[in-house]
């Protein structure tokens, strides 16, 4: 509380303030409006990016795009020959799709951040609380047990949430009963007219009263919706009728009820606003609440962990954020994942904020600033998905835009003047990471111009394996590249320095689109190349789809449809010489396989600009660290090789 002497009428005003916030963004804008904006029940920034990008062209990577299955039984489905006039401008301005992927960008890095900071502040906050009973706690043990119960909670991450999920319903069950009902006790005790502030006009006359005072205090009112954007984030995890019950009939008249309790206390103590939760807790249940609000703490922690394993997975098989290792933790569950190499991250990042901020106030302010702005880019990108998708008139948009954007932007307005306190925090986190992702994207974009431009066609790769020096090897080979038409410079330096390629070669594409699932029937596309022996295959994936090909027996699965291609499209052959072709690749898979991918570097020489110099730079310091592709797909390193090549800057 900033107020110096907080009165009565300051605390109704507060008070109407969160519960009109609780009800327009949480139940109004989330519940009733965002949680339809799912892409096949996958939510968050990145599914309303995902909506985007299939309904108009606004993707950046050559390889992107969408199934023609995906596309066909989308719920809100539209032609691009339909697209509003905000489409067609967005498809047409490289300024516009470039702002629309920045703003998306931002929002998942806003995201991550949130998963730095929920677990800091939920266990801190807690922990907190034995310095009620025991005064003789200090700040450092608060501290030193607010970083055990974290660290245990990491290194239990690889185990996967599965094992324990089934203890998360009835500890938020529990949490969701006990703190109305002791919210309830605290009003009919302390306060009962509480209720009187659901009248919006105490919160005109809060702002007429306390003006510039008043308005700084909304940074701290934001927190009363802080679960609301994971709500949606987590959309692919629950039902989304589910999310909309449990909110409506059990957490949104929780908060409410028990915010009031919280009010109806502070209004009798109006000097203990600086720990109002621990204090209306009457004493005879305190350390079955403390119990209980360590446990909900924990849970609300794994959410947010969950959620950032969900983003990074998303954008690593994207290719807009450098590979990292993703496992899956659950059979049954493909939207459970675990990334050590975050995890970690994470996990350090939460320490140091508790080492380095240690006031639960500070990393509140913090928090602030990454919640409501996350909220604004949610609003900006659903207006667009409401214009250019849903194809609801211009009014009715704006009619939702308007309202929300000045009521997030009030907000917005108000946690930068927290920025000095804390708030610079995820600012700085945010911006490393979507430097990090920028650099990323701007490195793989330039490799592949490079490869369409200089890309070999069909006929020029016929006329050099007719060549007498190049021979035809026996055994099976899996030829990586990104370019669906035509082969990428690689394979040319690869022919050119082993004088020879397989009898047997797949030239195979790994397409990850911009959709939550890709129709199992197009997972995998193969076509026959105009030479003997060499053939083409696209694997495509989307974002929320496994991709545990050592279960799936990869290349098991790419024969195998080879196979089906073969008979299917006869040609006018005769059935003796389709058996043959069959032969020759079980023959050939049965002499050995290779794998081999090009480890392409960019060759920054004197010449080279200096925003390739700094970009580029980065990108291959990036290249170099990350894992590679390979081993995510169950290869067997002997099974393994690469062929190096710089490309000129």
């Amino acid at each position: 509380m900033n107020l110096d002497s907080p009165t009565e009428e300051d605390y109704l005003g507060i008070y109407s303030i969160m519960f009109w916030t609780l009800t327009i963004i949480g139940v109004v804008k989330y519940v009733c409006i965002a949680l339809n904006a799912d892409d096949h029940g996958e939510g968050g920034t990145f599914a309303l990016y995902s909506l985007l990008c299939k309904h108009i062209k606004i993707g950046t990577l050559p390889s992107r795009g969408i199934s023609r299955s995906d596309a066909e039984h989308s719920d809100h489905s539209v032609g691009l020959e339909k697209n509003s006039k905000v489409g067609r401008f967005i498809e047409q301005s490289i300024t516009a799709r470039r702002i629309v992927l920045f703003i998306s960008i931002l929002g998942m890095c806003m995201l991550i951040g949130d998963g730095i900071l929920t677990p800091a502040i939920s266990v801190l906050s807690v922990m907190d609380g034995l310095r009620g009973p025991f005064p003789s706690v200090g700040k450092s043990a608060v501290e030193g047990l607010s970083i055990t119960v974290l660290l245990a909670l990491f290194l239990l991450q690889k185990h996967g949430t599965s094992r324990v999920s089934f203890l998360f319903s009835p500890i938020m069950g529990a949490w969701t009963l006990t703190t109305p009902i002791i919210g309830l006790y605290s009003l009919l005790r302390h306060y009962r007219s509480i209720f009187k502030a659901l009248s919006p006009h105490y919160v005109i006359h809060f702002f007429m009263r306390n003006k510039r005072k008043g308005w700084e205090l909304l940074g701290g009112t934001v927190l009363c919706i802080t679960g609301a954007e994971a709500m949606f984030a987590d959309l692919g995890h629950f039902n989304k009728k589910s999310i909309q019950m449990a909110f409506l009939f059990t957490i949104y008249p929780s908060l409410v009820i028990t915010y009031a309790g919280q009010t109806a206390y502070l209004i009798k103590h109006p000097n203990d606003h600086s720990d109002g939760f621990y204090k209306f807790v009457p004493h005879p249940v305190y350390w079955p609440m403390f119990v209980i609000a360590t446990l909900a703490a924990i849970v609300a922690s794994q959410s947010l962990i969950s959620a950032t394993f969900s983003v990074i997975k998303q954008s690593v098989f994207l290719d807009y954020f450098p590979r990292v290792k993703v496992v899956h933790t659950s059979k049954h569950k493909e939207g459970e994942v675990y990334s050590p190499e975050t995890n970690y991250i994470l996990m350090v990042l939460c320490i140091l904020v508790i080492l380095g901020f240690g006031d639960g106030k500070a990393i509140g302010n913090a928090f602030g600033v990454v919640v409501i702005l996350v909220m604004l880019i949610t609003t900006i990108l659903l207006t667009l998905v409401m214009v250019t998708i849903w194809e609801a008139p211009f009014i009715l948009a704006m009619l939702y835009f308007v309202p929300f954007s000045i009521l997030e932007g009030l907000y917005v307005s108000a946690v930068f003047t927290k920025i000095p306190e804390g708030g610079w925090f995820p600012f700085a986190i945010s911006m490393v990471l979507a430097f990090v992702m920028f650099v990323w994207y701007y490195g793989r974009q330039r490799k592949m111009e490079y490869e369409l431009t200089n890309k070999i066609s069909m006929a020029s790769l016929s006329t050099i394996l007719t060549s007498s020096e190049i021979q035809r090897v026996p055994g099976l080979c899996f030829f990586y590249s990104k370019l669906d038409d035509g082969f990428s410079p690689v394979v040319g330096h690869y022919v050119s320095i082993t004088r020879s390629l397989h009898k047997v070669t797949i030239f195979t594409t790994f397409r990850y689109l911009l959709v939550a699932k890709v129709n199992p029937n197009e997972k995998i596309m193969v076509k026959k190349l105009g030479v003997d022996g060499l053939y083409g295959c696209i694997i495509q994936y989307g974002y929320a789809d496994s991709f545990d090909v050592e279960r799936d027996e990869f290349t098991s699965q790419v024969c195998d449809s080879l196979q089906k291609f073969i008979r299917c499209n006869l040609d006018g052959k005769s059935s003796d010489s389709i058996e043959e072709e069959i032969s020759q690749l079980k023959e050939a898979k049965m002499l050995g396989i290779v794998h081999v991918r090009g480890n392409t570097r960019f060759h920054i020489g004197n010449k080279s600009s200096l925003t390739d110099k700094v970009l580029l730079g980065f990108y291959e310091f990036l290249h170099g660290n990350c894992r590679s592709a390979l081993p995510a797909i169950g290869i067997p390193l002997q099974q393994r090789m690469e062929i190096a090549m710089s490309y000129n800057t």
